[in-house]
């Protein structure tokens, strides 16, 4: 699995389709074929990852790297199995409510993202399907 590291490759991916949502999550994917005459954006034919969490949902710098390393954890464990060869990025679409989650690392935040990221995932598998 590689990521995507330039704005042009995730601009790219968010002009693609929305392939699925959750509650706090959404799902983008784009093929890797480039545009005849273009410079390519996708050197290899492999599933790409990126993970925005923008500082509107996650205002606090370690709950926003804390939720960028379970996507990106994640998203490896399940790549081989769910995610087709091309470009995705897991976009944070609503925060999660700093009265339940009080902690900005806690064990019961990281694995309500986990699990969401898992429903996530399955969700894009079946739309494939």
């Amino acid at each position: 699995m590689q990521r995507l590291k330039t704005r042009a490759q995730f601009q790219a991916v968010l002009a693609g389709a929305t392939v699925a949502r959750t509650a706090h999550f959404a799902l983008h994917r784009c093929a890797l074929d480039a545009p005849s005459g273009a410079a390519p954006l996708f050197e290899k034919q492999d599933v790409w990852l990126g993970a925005m969490v923008p500082k509107r949902w996650a205002r606090r710098a370690v709950t926003r790297n804390a939720i960028k390393r379970q996507i990106y954890t994640v998203s490896a464990a399940a790549s081989e199995a769910s995610l087709p060869q091309a470009a995705h990025v897991v976009r944070l679409r609503a925060g999660f409510d700093r009265k339940e989650f009080v902690s900005a690392t806690s064990d019961k935040l990281k694995a309500a993202v986990r699990a969401e990221l898992l429903q996530l995932l399955q969700r894009a598998a079946t739309a494939r399907a």
